[in-house]
């Protein structure tokens, strides 16, 4: 009897063991919400809205694309967009919430905006998604006239700066020559944000050979690169005076063109981070180096074209974008950073002949600047709200 007991006990006690052992269950995760939308419905189904971060699965019943935004009904401001659903399509779209009123509106390709019903969330303590206020067309037209108009003073001063720079090479002096070209080089440098409208101009006047059959000897190799690399590769300056003149009358054609092109606004908000992205990637690298060792120059002109471009856009940024001032800080380290490399005497110091830890510091300042940059597109896009 006593065996039959023990056997009992051993028995009860591995089954405890067991129970006790055993994983518990994984918890299962909520389905994400789904949210359908079409040309005459947005969201209708969305009734029991809950705080905290979530990904909307949007699923597009309607017979035409359509882009829907998650909105603050009350001021406009978006939480979270999805762009071009297309028909049949599910697109996730991914927030956070928490107290305040919320609706998704569509915008159907070709049809009216349709807002769904506001929903409230309260008592949660979470803080939401920021919302920003969509920018129109219209917001932007004053900014692009603003830049327009700095344009056209930049354009001035490359005329007059490409002319002086024809002279001296007519003149045959090859130092002067090469501190003129990069005055000149430098009035280009700064106009980054109209390089969108300047068509097949911008090849002529700052172009590289690329993928040019004949290379540095191509004869489609024309403009500031071309006269670089003849300066600083000793080749006479008679035949570098004609390469001058061609650079000279491509940049009076530009001024005399650029009145009548257009500038995309959609380029404008964008300039502000490629104009930057191309420094780190082509200057910065000194991959746009062809002799005068002065891509560091370069970069600070582009700088100062970006804080031209922020300039127009800051009465927009200003409400919407909370990190500007953190933007402005990395445009003045980045500004101190490739003012470091310039030596005394005024010269620029070549990528190549920077010490590791300076070269560190402006690749860091660089591309920190080209990250905080990268939601000004994002943020003054222009976008449909009706």
């Amino acid at each position: 009897m006593i065996g039959v007991v023990a056997v009992v006990a051993v028995v009860a006690v591995a089954v405890a063991a067991a129970i006790v052992l055993r994983p518990a269950p994984a918890p299962v995760a909520a389905p994400d919400p789904q949210i359908v939308v079409s040309r005459s419905s947005c969201g209708q189904d969305w009734t029991a809205p809950k705080p905290g971060p979530q990904t909307f699965q949007v699923h597009n019943t309607g017979a035409v694309t359509t882009t829907v935004d998650l909105i603050d009904p009350t001021t406009g401001g978006i939480f979270g967009e999805v762009e071009g659903i297309g028909t049949g399509t599910t697109r996730p779209l991914a927030v956070t919430l928490g107290d305040g009123e919320y609706a998704f509106r569509c915008l159907p390709d070709e049809a009216d905006a349709v807002v769904g019903p506001t929903v409230r969330i309260s008592g949660s303590d979470v803080r939401p998604s920021p919302a920003v206020v969509p920018v129109t067309r219209n917001d932007l037209l004053g900014p692009e006239k603003d830049y327009r108009q700095q344009v056209i003073t930049g354009l001035d001063a490359l005329v007059r700066d490409t002319d002086a720079l024809a002279t001296t090479v007519h003149g045959g002096d090859r130092h002067a020559s090469e501190a003129a070209w990069l005055t000149a080089h430098l009035s280009y440098a700064r106009l980054g944000a109209a390089y969108g409208a300047f068509g097949d101009a911008a090849s002529a006047i700052d172009g590289t050979p690329g993928d040019l059959a004949g290379g540095t000897s191509d004869p489609g190799f024309t403009g500031f690169h071309r006269l670089e690399f003849g300066l600083w590769h000793d080749e006479p300056m008679p035949a570098l005076a004609t390469v001058a003149d061609r650079l000279d009358a491509d940049a009076r054609a530009l001024q005399q063109a650029f009145p009548d092109a257009q500038i995309d606004p959609n380029d404008l908000a964008l300039r502000a981070h490629e104009i930057m992205e191309d420094a780190l990637q082509f200057e910065v690298s000194s991959r746009t180096d062809f002799g005068s060792g002065t891509t560091l120059a370069t970069t600070l002109a582009n700088i100062e074209g970006t804080r031209t471009v922020l300039g127009v856009l800051r009465p927009l940024l200003q409400p919407r974008m909370p990190t500007l001032s953190t933007v402005d800080m990395w445009l003045d380290r980045a500004t101190a950073a490739v003012q470091a490399a310039r030596r005394p005497d005024g010269s620029w110091t070549p990528v190549a002949a920077l010490d590791r830890a300076q070269h560190a510091e402006i690749d860091g300042a660089i591309g920190e600047l080209t990250e905080q940059l990268a939601p000004v597109a994002t943020i003054v896009a222009p976008r449909r709200d009706s």
